[in-house]
């Protein structure tokens, strides 16, 4: 046990073992248990500063990283990089850990993964916090992540994957633009010491082909209606390239209790530990069961 977690393994049905953290809860336990999903190329440590904070509520909280990220294992089939083969995978390990209900927190790609599941499998999530990321992605948003996820050379220095990350990021990150100290907790989220001193992005290169080139997007509205069954807490960067104030706008009018915060001078997407997104997540984790 490290940090109040303990890492384990998980095989998914058609063979990848994903790996997990798993937070116990600090003080009574209180609530169904938090499963944690990040963005496209993120893995379990984007949650490291929040989790701690909801197991100090006194839940349970699950982080996975899902495959092909971090140390879970890669796929040796590209195509299965999609979010609905994470959404499949996810229910398993709930069932695996025998937690019939959870609140699922899902930033950027684990929003649509927690949209794929209220579509599947609503009964399975208590409430849930989607951050940055809504059923229309704006097409700028999505152009600078192909950008940004093209770019795979490795490095050699913690200095330099702090610099690539700071590169990468400082649009999302303005006010953070001289802060070395976040640049470099950063690159140590995102970056892996590989073989032979090399420093490499901790995601399967293969996930960036699978990524959706098509001119035209699916219509993910759909998806939002089972959010009618839940609590929900939608937490946008002020300054989102992703998730625009329109769809914001129209997320709040077809479901109007739902509740919403925005993270002054932060991009896509926050961490959710800033004080704006944790006074909100704190005060809604209070009210859900």
């Amino acid at each position: 046990m490290t940090q109040g977690y303990s890492d384990h393994f998980f095989s998914t049905v058609d063979g990848p073992r994903l790996h997990y953290r798993d937070y116990a809860p600090v003080g009574a336990a209180r609530g169904v248990p938090v499963l944690c999903l990040h963005g496209l190329t993120r893995n379990v440590r984007d949650f490291e500063d929040l989790a701690p904070r909801l197991a100090m509520l006194g839940r349970r909280v699950i982080v996975v990283s899902q495959r092909g990220r971090g140390r879970s294992d890669a796929d040796p089939r590209a195509e299965r990089y999609q979010p609905l083969t994470y959404a499949v995978d996810m229910i398993g390990l709930l069932d695996a850990l025998g937690i019939e209900r959870a609140v699922f927190v899902g930033t950027s790609m684990g929003g649509l993964m927690t949209m794929l599941i209220a579509a599947q499998q609503p009964q399975r999530i208590a409430a849930a916090i989607i951050n940055d990321i809504g059923p229309e992605i704006a097409e700028a948003g999505l152009n600078r992540i192909k950008a940004n996820v093209s770019v795979r050379q490795p490095v050699t220095r913690w200095d330099d994957a702090a610099a690539r990350s700071r590169e990468a990021n400082l649009a999302a990150f303005p006010k953070r633009s001289e802060d070395s100290e976040f640049w470099l907790d950063f690159a140590h989220k995102t970056w892996v010491e590989a073989k032979e001193g090399q420093i490499e992005l901790a995601y399967d290169a293969p996930i960036v082909s699978q990524i959706d080139s098509s001119d035209v997007a699916p219509d993910l509205w759909p998806f939002w209606q089972p959010f009618q069954a839940f609590p929900t807490l939608l937490i946008r960067g002020g300054i989102s390239d992703l998730l625009t104030p329109e769809t914001v706008a129209e997320m709040k009018r077809r479901k109007p209790d739902l509740d919403y915060v925005e993270v002054p001078d932060v991009g896509h997407a926050p961490f959710m530990t800033e004080p704006e997104a944790w006074t909100a997540i704190e005060a809604f984790m209070q009210r859900v069961a």
